[in-house]
């Protein structure tokens, strides 16, 4: 790409829509909280941008006001968008307060709270597709059949500009940050902040993150064009756009520092760390943030750091799926198969061994048809609560010391027999 292209978005366009949005019925300033907790893990200063705490547990609403209140003043008054969930309600909350209908096209599996919450901001929702590519070419042509104005998630000067008001805010709230970290999906968020930073502070390091399920931005930046995903796969569905755009990927090379990628289970695990010890619910897109100052890719050691909560929508099945993949990465949830002789006596015996190491059994489960089993053989397998992987580690060598083959199943340990 050529350096001399003009930037479609610029610092000016971020302070009109900063004007624009001084209403705090329509979006408010969101706080930051410093993490002590958080501080000691990542060895520096870390304060959280809550905006998840935001009317519509999201950024979104920022951009999509910026947008449809200078259409609304053009004349437009019907809008059309397609989102997994956060861009939606935004669309509808900024249109409902700018007095004009709105359409938003969902995938079939988004999360019904989503649902819920974009039909209750006032707007139709129509559920086509199984992902978002799928709702988005049915907006599109919808739009294009109508005399409805669409509302891109991220390809869009003044959804950049809106979004980009929460660089500002984040400058005035920590204004000696070293180091700021923001979720990418389309890269709308990201490009909007990047660009603010560099204006206001351009010595502060901008780095973006994007799911490993869904990471698109390396292989764009090498190959100078957006590549999109066929398929994404991530518990972090607020950033599972597959894409980016040229808008964005420009915008992205001119201002962010460095980017980098973060799996579900650190995710997950950011999640559960949030709850924790902030007290705070965030949903996947939200926690990518902290899982990425927790991970080995990036460095924060004596920085003063801002990660961006940037949504709270999660929905309730996915939180109970969250909590037990981090509390199986942390063995405070156990699967063991223990391998015994089906006689009486044998579940009560390893049940002994496991409460005498203060545990609690969830549940258990008598299996006698399997391959590898002989006549008279069985296995248990618990469903068991531990403290973590210490205390885990040692339910189960007290119940091989009492000579039992066992398998962690969830760790795959290699059974060890005593006998």
């Amino acid at each position: 790409m050529s350096d001399c292209r003009e930037p479609r978005v610029r610092y000016a366009d971020i302070e009109q829509a900063h004007d624009r949005l001084d209403d705090d019925t329509i979006v408010k300033r969101t706080p930051v909280e410093r993490s002590t907790s958080l501080g000691e893990m990542v060895g520096g200063d870390v304060y959280l941008k809550m905006e998840h705490l935001q009317w519509t547990g999201s950024f979104k609403t920022r951009g999509a006001y910026n947008k449809i209140a200078r259409a609304v003043d053009e004349g437009v008054d019907e809008f059309v968008a397609a989102s997994a969930g956060n861009h939606a309600q935004g669309v509808a909350l900024a249109a409902t307060k700018c007095g004009a209908d709105s359409t938003i096209v969902m995938p079939k599996n988004a999360p019904q709270a989503k649902i819920d919450a974009t039909r209750g901001y006032g707007a139709t929702v129509e559920l086509v597709g199984q992902d978002f590519q799928d709702a988005m070419n049915h907006a599109q042509s919808r739009a294009a059949e109508s005399d409805a104005e669409f509302v891109h998630a991220y390809d869009d000067p003044h959804i950049v500009a809106g979004q980009g008001t929460l660089g500002v805010e984040m400058y005035e709230d920590c204004p000696d940050v070293d180091t700021v970290v923001v979720p990418i999906g389309g890269g709308g968020l990201v490009s909007g902040i990047s660009t603010a930073i560099d204006h206001l502070s351009p010595e502060t390091r901008v780095v973006g993150v994007q799911a490993d399920g869904a990471a698109t931005v390396h292989e764009s930046l090498d190959k100078g064009i957006p590549v999109t995903l066929d398929e994404v796969d991530t518990i972090a569905d607020g950033i599972a756009t597959g894409g980016i755009s040229d808008l964005t990927l420009n915008l992205i090379e001119d201002h962010v520092d460095e980017v980098v990628t973060v799996t579900d289970s650190e995710i997950a695990n950011a999640i559960l760390l949030l709850l924790e010890r902030a007290k705070q619910v965030v949903e996947g897109a939200g926690a990518a943030s902290v899982a990425a100052i927790l991970s080995d890719d990036l460095d924060v050691r004596g920085e003063t750091v801002t990660p961006l909560l940037g949504g709270g929508n999660l929905d309730m099945t996915m939180l109970q799926t969250v909590l037990i993949h981090a509390l199986t990465d942390r063995e405070q949830l156990l699967r063991l198969r223990v391998k015994i002789n089906d006689a009486p006596g044998k579940m009560e015996e390893i049940s002994g061994v496991i409460a005498d190491h203060g545990a609690n059994i969830r549940t258990v489960r008598h299996d006698r048809s399997v391959e590898d089993l002989n006549v008279g053989e069985a296995y248990l397998v618990f469903q068991v609560e531990t403290s973590g992987a210490e205390h885990a580690a040692s339910i189960i060598d007290a119940i091989e010391a009492n000579g039992y083959v066992v398998e962690d199943i969830n760790r795959e340990r290699t059974p060890v027999s005593t006998s």
